[in-house]
């Protein structure tokens, strides 16, 4: 094949791959903004303040982690910042606020992808919130226990725009439209290039000892890989593109949103994480094994299960 051809078919699936992904982004994100706009995130804010308690959290934190769930991180950290002015808090409560933050955020768009590939949509809001409270719970329970950061954190992050007009809105909506198509244009050209070479092969075999721990074919290796490390939007609108191909099963495809909604895009947002004061014990090794071992456990019940019920219940 003809380089012409090459670049003609990394361009077509990409295209392909981002009109998918766009045509969840745009509507749920519009949906987002009229709801916003209305006051929706201050309620449900307001609903999360006694899981705050829970957590060992003060209740004003409810807004910020409502906030993530509807919007995305960097609303969510406009708020913190905002409340940071007139607040002290320690690395302890900050490292457990982002963690929870980490694990359920952006939940309209990425619920949305997760339902696209193939998982009901109860199944990933459930796994996500209630993973994020379970891990909330126990960072705090550890910290706790063994006096764990209690000094104060420290803020090297500055939110710019914190109230854009509704064209500054949509142009910066355009923009992110873009960088993802830039983004899958890029890693479908990496993918294609280690498929040529058998660099993916040797990759998915490296990988296959672990993968059969938590339950997934060496199939899902690429795709997985890519969701933990750059983020759900770019391995979910891959692993679409893939369900529709037939090349991944319906439980591997479960167990790599299962692990990507619990542990994705480890490089930019635990970054984000660390710059308003967070620990990295807590925003990125807890998270990792915390995730381990939830996917551990999420395919021993998973294995109990009929398959005619997780057929039912579990995948479209």
């Amino acid at each position: 094949m003809s380089w012409s051809s090459e670049i003609k078919g990394v361009l077509k699936e990409a295209g392909s791959t981002t009109f998918t992904l766009l045509k969840i982004l745009i509507p749920v994100s519009i949906i987002v903004k009229v709801l916003s706009e209305f006051g929706l995130i201050e309620i449900i804010g307001e609903y999360l303040t006694p899981v705050m308690g829970i957590v060992g959290l003060p209740g004003e934190f409810g807004l910020v982690w409502a906030t993530a769930m509807i919007t995305n991180l960097y609303g969510a950290l406009v708020v913190f910042f905002n409340i940071s002015l007139t607040n002290v808090y320690s690395v302890a409560q900050v490292t457990v606020l982002s963690c929870m933050i980490l694990v359920a955020h952006t939940l309209p768009i990425e619920a949305r992808i997760a339902q696209k590939a193939g998982v009901r949509l109860w199944y990933t809001l459930v796994l996500r919130i209630g993973a994020a409270i379970i891990l909330g719970f126990l960072l705090n329970i550890i910290f706790v226990t063994f006096g764990l950061f209690k000094e104060s954190n420290q803020i090297i992050w500055q939110p710019g725009n914190t109230d854009p007009t509704i064209s500054e809105w949509i142009i910066g909506e355009l923009r992110n439209y873009l960088m993802i198509f830039l983004i899958i244009l890029t890693l479908i050209a990496l993918m294609r290039v280690l498929k040529k070479t058998g660099a993916l092969d040797r990759l998915n075999n490296f990988l296959k000892p672990g993968l059969r721990l938590i339950g997934m074919s060496k199939d899902a290796a690429p795709l997985a890989i890519i969701g933990t490390t750059l983020g759900l939007a770019y391995g979910g609108g891959l692993i679409i593109k893939e369900a529709k191909s037939g090349i991944l099963n319906k439980k591997d495809i479960f167990y790599s949103l299962s692990l990507m909604g619990l542990s994705h895009s480890l490089i930019e947002d635990t970054l984000l994480m660390l710059a308003i004061g967070a620990s990295i014990v807590g925003v990125l090794f807890g998270r990792i094994i915390f995730t381990i071992i939830a996917m551990i456990i999420l395919i021993k019940i998973v294995n109990h299960i009929s398959n005619k019920v997780f057929q039912k219940y579990f995948v479209n």
